[in-house]
């Protein structure tokens, strides 16, 4: 697996993957409406994937021996002077869920974040009722570090949000090691 730069070739899986309201909020919080539209996604790409100076590098995971785009995921709020970002709208292809694709998208955005862009802090959050997700981040090597209280609200009521964080040294402890 691989990561590439999402582009407008990539819209169309992206707009699959979002089968109901509440999956898409899932993995992209309010920041997607429902069904996604083009405009939309080009909206999400604009000023984007520019290594020196976006604030936002979006990717789309690549299965390499197939080629075909199997995931997606994205690094925003990229600040360059404190050196920090925050993974988001992580979303695997439903034919490669349990198949540990999302540790290894993550992994690779890792690499990315601390190794390429030198950053010091990478931070997500994720819904305590997405227990795959947040084994994935964990196993990543990602740290609880606070709860947001009912964070979003979710068809039974509201439901909480788990921050996870992780340092460069800890990064290079685990993956340098």
């Amino acid at each position: 697996m691989i990561l590439q730069y999402f582009g407008e070739a990539d819209f169309e899986y992206l707009k699959s993957w979002a089968d109901s309201p509440e999956f898409l909020k899932q993995w992209a919080g309010p920041s997607l409406s429902f069904p996604i539209e083009d405009q939309e996604l080009i909206k999400y790409i604009t000023n984007a994937n520019h290594s020196v100076d976006s604030n936002l590098l979006i990717y789309s995971a690549v299965h390499k021996a197939s080629g075909q785009v199997i995931g997606h995921i994205s690094l925003a709020a990229i600040d360059r002077d404190n050196r920090s970002a925050r993974v988001g709208r992580v979303v695997i292809d439903p034919e490669y869920r349990g198949r540990g694709i999302g540790l290894r998208m993550m992994q690779e955005m890792l690499r990315i974040a601390f190794q390429a862009l030198e950053l010091h802090r990478v931070s997500l959050g994720v819904f305590d009722f997405n227990t795959s997700a947040l084994k994935s981040y964990e196993a990543a090597g990602f740290r609880r570090e606070g709860l947001q209280r009912e964070a979003a609200r979710f068809t039974g009521g509201y439901v909480d949000c788990i921050e996870l964080s992780m340092l460069d040294r800890e990064w290079a402890q685990i993956y340098k090691s």
